[in-house]
Order: C-alpha cells, then structure tokens, then sequence
C-alpha cells in the first residue's frame, strides 16, 4: 500500500535503519525511540492489526520477534527487552508493528509514562542497526 509508511520501508521507497529482512518480516530501528536500539517487527505483508493478521502468519512473526529480543538484549548488552504493540488506540502506523525494546533496572519507564530517546546523529542510529543486523544474521 503506497499510502502505508511501513509498506514504503518494506519495498524500499521509504529510508529506515533495517536491521533484518526476510520473507516473513522486516524489521528496523524506531525513529523514535524509548531507548536505543529500540526495533520494530512488521510483517511484509500489510495488516492494521494482530486480530487482522491471518492465524498461518502468527508463528512466522512471533519467531522473528522471539529472535529479534535475543539480538537487542545480547547486542545493546542489555539484560532484558519489553515486547509491545498496539492494535488502533496508540497505533501510530496503521500497519501491524511489534516493539522489541531493549530494558535495564531503573531505565526509566514506569507503566506507560515513558521518556524518548533519541540517536547522537544518522551514524550512530546506522552503526546500531549494523549491530543488530550483524548479530541477527549470526543466529
């Protein structure tokens, strides 16, 4: 859907810092982040939400998501991940998108009151997806 900023990134048109892309999902840093390294999980093809996603492709996101909290937390050394989505209410891209958030003891996020973060600059956001794309296509 070219009215669909995600789809954009999936087929290219749109820059983002995609840190995995199979034929299951793509996955990228947030350009808003809580934190750094702070990753979305959408699946190639376009559903607004998880209810919308067909029950076959279930398993297939889910498999990348899991991967995806190994690659934050080792990566970014962080000794826990917070794995999120919204369905409409809070959704700011209608497509369906998972938060693969990387967490630390008193990092800062209490309930849903959460601070942003953002990247020193394009390089450092570039250089943390290379990280993380390293480390994915490791596993």
């Amino acid at each position: 859907m070219s009215d669909c900023l995600f789809c954009r990134v999936i087929s290219g048109d749109e820059p983002a810092a995609v840190v995995m892309s199979d034929d299951v999902a793509v996955a990228f840093l947030d350009i808003k982040p809580l934190f750094v390294g702070h990753t979305l999980v959408v699946p190639r093809e376009h559903h607004v939400t998880l209810a919308d996603l067909p029950v076959s492709d279930v398993g297939p996101l889910f498999e990348r998501v899991r991967t995806m909290t190994r690659v934050v937390g080792e990566t970014l050394e962080a000794p826990g991940t917070f794995v999120a989505m919204n369905n409409i209410v809070s959704q700011s891209v209608p497509h369906l998108h998972v938060h693969v958030v990387p967490r630390r003891p008193r990092d800062g996020l209490r309930g849903f009151f959460w601070p942003r973060t953002s990247y020193d600059d394009d390089a450092h956001m570039q250089s943390t997806a290379r990280a993380l794309a390293d480390a994915w296509s490791r596993i």
